[in-house]
C-alpha cells in the first residue's frame, strides 16, 4: 500500500462529538490541523488546545451560517500553514422536525438547511482552489445514515442530509480530474452527546467516534485510487 504523507487538515466543528474525536485522532497521527469553531475558547486547557503545540495545531473562529467566516478561516490556514490539502466537514445541527411543522418550527427547518447543507457547500468552495492546488485533495463529510434513509416521523434532518449527500456526489464529480477524493461518511447511531438526547439505544451499543476517527485517518492514507467515496457504519441491523 501507498502510504500518504502527514496532511495538512480543516475540520469544522472540532469542538466536540465526533468532530473532537476525529482531530484528537489525527493529531496523534502526526497531522497539522486547522480547527474551526463556533468558540475557540471553549478548546483551552483541552488535549486540542493549541498552545501545546502551535507548530501543529491552530484554532480559529468558525460559523457555518457565514460565507465570510469560511473564506476568513480559509485564509488564516493558509496562512498558517502555507497551503493545506484535506477539509473534514463535521458541524451540524439536529433538530426533530416532522414534515407538518408548525411556524414556530420553521426556524428550525432553515437551520438545518444553512447548517448542514450550506455550510459545507460554501466551506468547500471557500477551499477548492488549495484542494486543486494539492493534486492529493481529500473531502471527508459527516453525512450520516439518515442521508441514506428516512426512519420516523422525523423529516428536516433527513432531508438535510439527502442533500448533503448529493452535495457529496457533485463534489466528487467536480473534483476527480484534480486528483480531489471525496468521502461521504454515513454512521447511524453515535455515542455523542446529540445523538443520546434523542435515541434510546444505550451508548456502549452505539457506534463509538474514536472508531470513527480512525476511518477518517485511514481514509487520509490512502491514494487516489484506493479512496472509498461513501463508508457506512452500522450499530444495529437495518435491511
Amino acid at each position: 500500500m501507498t502510504v500518504m504523507p502527514q496532511r495538512t487538515v480543516l475540520i469544522s466543528g472540532a469542538s466536540r462529538g465526533i468532530g473532537r474525536s476525529i482531530a484528537e485522532r489525527l493529531l496523534l497521527d502526526g497531522h497539522r490541523l486547522s480547527l474551526g469553531v463556533r468558540h475557540p475558547n471553549d478548546l483551552l486547557s483541552s488535549s486540542l488546545d493549541p498552545s501545546a503545540c502551535p507548530d501543529q495545531l491552530m484554532v480559529h473562529p468558525y460559523e457555518a451560517t457565514s460565507a465570510e467566516s469560511a473564506m476568513d478561516w480559509v485564509d488564516a490556514a493558509t496562512a498558517w500553514s502555507g497551503g493545506f490539502d484535506a477539509v473534514i466537514h463535521c458541524a451540524g445541527v439536529l433538530h426533530r422536525t416532522p414534515l407538518l411543522f408548525s411556524d414556530e418550527q420553521e426556524q428550525d427547518v432553515d437551520a438545518l438547511w444553512a447548517i448542514n447543507v450550506r455550510g459545507p457547500w460554501t466551506l468547500t468552495r471557500a477551499a477548492w482552489p488549495q484542494l486543486i492546488t494539492s493534486g492529493q485533495g481529500r473531502v471527508q463529510v459527516l453525512v450520516s445514515m439518515s442521508g441514506k434513509r428516512v426512519k420516523g416521523r422525523m423529516a428536516g434532518y433527513p432531508v438535510s442530509k439527502f442533500a448533503l449527500y448529493g452535495l457529496c456526489q457533485a463534489m466528487r464529480n467536480e473534483g476527480w480530474d484534480h486528483g480531489i477524493r471525496v468521502t461521504a461518511l454515513c454512521p447511524s447511531w453515535v455515542n455523542t452527546e446529540m445523538a443520546r438526547s434523542v435515541s434510546d439505544v444505550e451508548p456502549d451499543a452505539m457506534t463509538q467516534p474514536q472508531d470513527l476517527a480512525l476511518l477518517s485517518s485511514t481514509l487520509l492514507s490512502l491514494p487516489n485510487a484506493a479512496v472509498p467515496f461513501e463508508i457506512g457504519v452500522n450499530c444495529n441491523l437495518e435491511v
